[in-house]
Order: structure tokens, then C-alpha cells, then sequence
């Protein structure tokens, strides 16, 4: 079950392992689809000018209901990490 607490006016989605995210902003769509990303965010996720950022979602009874940003160079290094090991154990075979 997840649960929600506040603190310190940020929302916590809280699970069944602890505190895994929070809401830290809201923001609109404009009429063009745009959106800002606060400058607070950005420069704790340290973002600049010229990122790429993937989006990624997640879908529950076939409706998008969470969307992620990521840094597309953490990407690349995330699944590098994770199917490198499987790619070489695969080639070694």
C-alpha cells in the first residue's frame, strides 16, 4: 500500500521500503505542449542547457500513470551496466 506524508512541504510517496520519491514542484502545459522545469530542479539534477533527457513511462491498466525524466547519458550507462556483464557472458559462450 503506498502511503503519503508530508514534510517540510514537499509530498512523499511513501512504499513499503521507505521514502522512494517526492513531489518536489508542479508545473503547467502550455498551449504548445511546453512545460519549464523549475531551476531548482535542475540544478539539483544538475540538468543545463543542451541535456538530453529520455522520457520514460509507466503504464497501469493501459494508461500512462507516471512520467520519468533522465538524464540520456545515465541511461547509456545504466543499461550499459546492465547488459554488458549479460553480452559478454553471452559472446564468452
Amino acid at each position: 500500500m503506498v502511503k503519503k506524508e508530508t514534510k517540510k512541504n514537499n509530498s512523499y510517496i511513501k512504499g513499503s521500503k521507505g521514502k522512494c520519491c517526492k513531489v518536489e514542484a508542479i508545473t503547467n502545459i502550455d498551449e504548445r505542449g511546453q512545460m519549464v522545469l523549475p531551476k531548482s530542479i535542475r540544478d539539483k539534477a544538475k540538468i543545463g542547457a543542451g541535456d538530453k533527457l529520455a522520457i520514460m513511462t509507466y503504464e497501469k491498466d493501459g494508461k500512462v500513470c507516471c512520467i520519468s525524466l533522465i538524464k540520456a547519458e545515465d541511461l547509456t550507462g545504466m543499461v550499459k551496466d546492465l547488459l554488458g556483464p549479460m553480452m559478454e557472458e553471452i559472446i564468452l559462450k
